[in-house]
């Protein structure tokens, strides 16, 4: 989904989290700016395979199940977060950030995804 300017609710396609599909979402969404939120939600039972910055806002990531090590880097530091069923973190803006799984994990994230720019692990 995508919360944009004047309290809306817009649906997407489905979430793949590839390159394209962030581009489609940023051409889709582009007249709410840096004020629009992507919301979605995903289960994971493997490490991601890339990370992902988003500049021009901040990301809630809240853990609804199992457990995920999410790992951000910023000006060459990193650092990791482990989050449990009910805990969140936010991912800063400009913050590059990619995350592994133990089994299987479910989070929410709402993101301020303008401009998301991805690369390998």
């Amino acid at each position: 989904m995508h919360l944009g300017l004047g309290a809306t609710v817009v649906p997407h396609e489905r979430f793949t989290a590839e390159t394209a599909w962030y581009e489609r979402y940023c051409e889709r969404s582009a007249a709410d700016g840096v004020e629009g939120r992507l919301v979605t939600m995903h289960t994971f039972e493997q490490p991601w395979d890339t990370w992902e910055m988003h500049p021009h806002g901040g990301e809630l990531v809240l853990c609804t199940a199992g457990t995920l090590a999410l790992h951000q880097e910023s000006a060459g530091v990193a650092f990791s977060i482990t989050l449990e069923t009910g805990g969140a973190v936010v991912n800063p803006p400009g913050v590059w950030h990619t995350a592994d799984v133990t089994g299987q994990a479910t989070a929410l994230f709402i993101t301020a995804g303008l401009g998301t720019e991805i690369r390998p692990r």
